[in-house]
């Protein structure tokens, strides 16, 4: 059964939020808002606090301390809200020892916009049978499991916690593209954490990053994106041009150097560097992250 409404997508919000697990502080303080209507990215290295997150705006768990609001509601109280939210987990969230079919009944049941032809057009695409027990089947094939359930709820907020790892890198390629579709369809707000930035990166259009349980940057992935360039000339010109700048890596050939800089350099700054004769380059969203979020002695 599928339905034809378009619900409205939710924003969702932490505020000061804080999670100990015994003694262990997974989130510290933390806050930050996804956008309604948005694909937002939430990258961090392993341990950063980002299941955490993602389990807190999905009513999975409540917060030490602070406010957790989806659409300006606790999604522990209101069911109105807990039935607009989906998390898809790398697990895929399913029937481990019953049949695939059964997994698709009980999502039915309680997401009041599944679309089950969806479901079934996805799954017979990506030959997963309904026949089979989930824990049968093969790592990429619950993967893929996983990520038709998440994008057949047609939930407000639907967020999918690195469901695509299982994947090869054709099916990774081929469900980014039905998630784009499948957004720009049935709009809703789409939240995507995942190691793999380089293959993700093109479709956020904002990035919440954590590290060690703090957000590093909540904000437009350019802005992010734009914290890193690199410096191309020659080699005394860029590293005077770079003296007070983060550099990140370095390569040089002849008289020639190319530094890898964490800097934000509008344009006043680009055109200056132009005019010494420094070519500015832009660096891949996962250099930046991964050099945000390093570990320093």
């Amino acid at each position: 059964m599928s339905t034809d409404h378009t619900p409205r997508p939710l924003d969702a919000r932490l505020e000061n939020a804080t999670v100990r697990y015994g003694r262990s502080l997974a989130l510290d303080a933390v806050s930050f808002e996804i956008e309604a209507g948005s694909i937002t990215g939430l990258l961090g290295r392993n341990g950063s606090g980002k299941t955490t997150a993602l389990s807190l705006l999905a009513g999975f768990r409540a917060p030490t301390r602070g406010t957790v609001t989806v659409g300006g509601a606790d999604p522990m109280e209101e069911e109105d809200v807990a039935t607009s939210v989906c998390l898809i987990r790398e697990s895929g969230d399913v029937i481990g020892d019953s049949k695939v079919a059964d997994t698709l009944e009980v999502a039915e049941m309680f997401r009041p916009r599944w679309d089950g032809d969806l479901a079934h057009e996805l799954l017979d695409r990506f030959e997963v049978p309904l026949t089979k027990n989930p824990n049968a089947l093969s790592r990429g094939k619950r993967s893929v499991l996983g990520a038709v359930i998440g994008l057949a709820t047609r939930a407000p907020l639907t967020m999918l916690d690195e469901i695509h790892l299982g994947m090869d890198a054709a099916t990774r390629v081929e469900f980014y593209e039905l998630l784009l579709a499948d957004y720009a369809a049935h709009p809703r707000t789409i939240v995507i954490s995942s190691h793999l930035i380089s293959e993700v990166e093109t479709m956020l259009e904002n990035v919440v990053l954590l590290d060690r349980g703090s957000v590093v940057h909540a904000g437009g992935t350019e802005e992010l994106r734009s914290q890193g360039a690199t410096l191309t000339g020659r080699d005394d010109a860029v590293r005077q041009a770079a003296a007070d700048m983060r550099v990140l890596s370095e390569r040089t050939l002849g008289p020639t150097t190319e530094l890898t800089v964490l800097a934000d350099l509008d344009a006043a700054a680009r055109a200056d560097l132009a005019t010494r004769g420094i070519g500015v380059g832009h660096v891949g969203l996962q250099d930046v992250v991964i050099h945000m979020t390093g570990r320093t002695s």
